[in-house]
């Protein structure tokens, strides 16, 4: 171990200690990789600059896209779309809906409009009241839209089937949402510029046409990218078709791995330009040019895929095919990697390798100091796995700093500071004690003891015991330690406890499912403790010789 200590130092004197941003293994090698730059652009970035979002006082920003979207809203910008807002703003009948002085003068304008046109969309609910401030659901917005298309409600579609009949207008963005927000909005306005009217033109010529948009507008431009649901995987990303996209584990290795016969059946995303949802980051995306001169964009360090046998919208036909091909999806937290002399092994959402240290013990870290620096520690968080890997084996556990750090079967995470770029694994079996994880392969310690029974740790001078919280229970019979011994306190329950001691010389965090604590007891005595939410029952004693 003393070998292992110089190699630690040496690394902390040339080494750049810190967790590399997002590159391409393309860096030195034949690809080449740019980011996606003005080529890539949010349907909020569109929706305001044709002026379909105005915004309130501080314009299109955050805090507006997070808003929820009420009736009134919703019959403002579709009168905006319809050419008739002015008209509306002016309107001067008496007549209106009976909840009209629910909103300012200049909406109650607006309101009465409405009321007295019901040919544009909005005929109110039941009583003669129009709700304006009640939220807008998909269903209801689409309904509009269509009718701003052209089509007819009780006549083209029935309002039941209104979510349905858009999609087949390539109306399917915000779909099935009860309650959109500003920035579902502008996915909505923007992707109902694509479809075609019943004439057969998009609905961006009719609006030019009319004078709604500038003569000088521009359809957007690209591949348009969609976020799609599915029951089991979730939310993925698509292309215009619907089609499912896909990521490719050996790109960690290398970005021209997929060649041949490989590009036949897995079609690459290869657009000049690309419009995206607004609930996606343009600098996520980048653009590689293969050696060959193809050029197909990445997400997230990874590239982009169709697969042939996916032969229409929805289908997820390539998911975990040989076990490398995994859909695109915005909610990772792990993904895999593939190297021809490692094979398969984990690393983050952006493709950056993660590791595991033999000299941990299940469910802790012994890795700190300048350890830690030159190995940073992958933070717990949401997200999701690919459907190859178990959820259940991800956890985490709480450092001694108090940071929340994630496990894969008991083991923590980490990176290594000198990969530098997707796909690096110059940390594999650095000092004989690092290494990367093969899912396959590794055993880690989700297997633990269901008593509390002592674990030496051979690395340190210490003794370190468990005790696992399971069916509201500390264990039955009290735990006897050594003074300044490692006591690590893991739930197994999927109710949250912690423990508290009655002296209150240590207390843990709360602990959800998989979650792990450390304390240290240095002086003997005897510490009984406590879960503060269920103290009425869950108890226990640690003796300190």
């Amino acid at each position: 171990m003393k070998i292992f200590g110089k190699m630690l130092a040496v690394l902390s004197l040339g080494a750049t200690l810190i967790i590399p941003g997002l590159a391409s293994a393309a860096d030195s090698g034949a690809s080449s990789v740019r980011p996606g730059g003005s080529d890539v652009k949010t349907d909020v970035q569109t929706a305001a600059e044709l002026k379909l979002l105005i915004g309130d006082g501080q314009g299109v920003d955050g805090a507006y896209l997070a808003k929820g979207t009420t009736r009134i809203q919703a019959a403002i910008i579709s009168l905006r779309l319809q050419g008739k807002l002015e008209q509306a703003a002016s309107f001067s009948v008496k007549s209106n809906f009976d909840d009209a002085k629910l909103v300012n003068s200049s909406n109650q304008k607006i309101l009465a409009f409405l009321h007295s046109n019901p040919q544009y969309g909005w005929i109110g609910e039941k009583n003669n009241r129009f709700n304006p401030l009640a939220p807008v659901s998909s269903q209801q917005l689409y309904k509009v839209l269509l009718e701003v298309l052209g089509f007819k409600a009780d006549k083209d579609f029935a309002y039941s089937d209104t979510q349905a009949f858009a999609s087949g207008k390539g109306l399917n963005g915000i779909a099935g949402v009860s309650a959109l927000t500003n920035d579902h909005v502008a996915t909505a306005l923007v992707e109902s510029l694509s479809a075609q009217t019943p004439a057969g033109q998009p609905l961006f010529n009719t609006l030019q046409s009319q004078g709604v948009l500038p003569a000088s507008a521009k359809l957007p431009a690209g591949e348009r990218l969609s976020l799609r649901s599915d029951a089991k995987l979730g939310s993925y990303l698509a292309d215009a078709q619907g089609r499912t996209l896909y990521y490719f584990a050996s790109d960690a290795q290398n970005l021209d791995a997929c060649q041949g016969q490989c590009l036949a059946n897995w079609p690459v995303l290869d657009s000049e330009q690309l419009q995206i949802p607004s609930g996606l980051s343009p600098a996520d995306f980048s653009l590689v040019t293969h050696g060959n001169g193809a050029k197909q964009w990445m997400y997230k360090g990874w590239p982009l895929y169709r697969f042939i046998k996916d032969s229409k919208a929805g289908d997820v036909l390539g998911e975990g095919v040989g076990g490398v091909w995994f859909v695109a999806k915005p909610d990772y937290k792990i993904m895999l990697g593939a190297n021809t002399e490692l094979g398969k092994y984990l690393t983050d959402a952006e493709g950056r390798t993660l590791y595991y240290f033999a000299k941990d013990m299940p469910q802790m870290s012994v890795c700190s100091d300048q350890c830690i620096v030159n190995w940073p520690a992958l933070a717990a968080g949401k997200g999701v796995v690919p459907s190859v890997l178990k959820s259940d084996d991800f956890g985490m556990i709480t450092r001694q700093d108090e940071s929340k750090q994630a496990t894969y079967k008991g083991a923590p995470l980490y990176y290594f500071a000198k990969d530098m770029k997707h796909g690096d694994v110059n940390g594999q079996n650095f000092g004989q004690v690092w290494f990367v994880i093969d899912p396959s392969k590794f055993t880690g310690s989700s297997a633990v003891s269901q008593s509390a029974e002592p674990t030496p740790d051979k690395t340190e001078a210490v003794k370190t015991y468990k005790v696992n919280i399971k069916d509201f229970s500390f264990g039955s019979a009290p735990l006897t330690v050594e003074a300044g011994s490692k006591i690590v306190f893991t739930n197994q329950d999927d109710m949250q406890h912690n423990a508290v001691a009655v002296n209150g010389s240590f207390a843990t965090t709360l602990l959800s499912k998989g979650q792990s604590y450390t304390i240290t007891l240095d002086k003997p005595g005897t510490y009984d403790y406590f879960c503060e939410l269920h103290k009425s029952f869950m108890t226990g004693k640690i003796i300190v010789t």
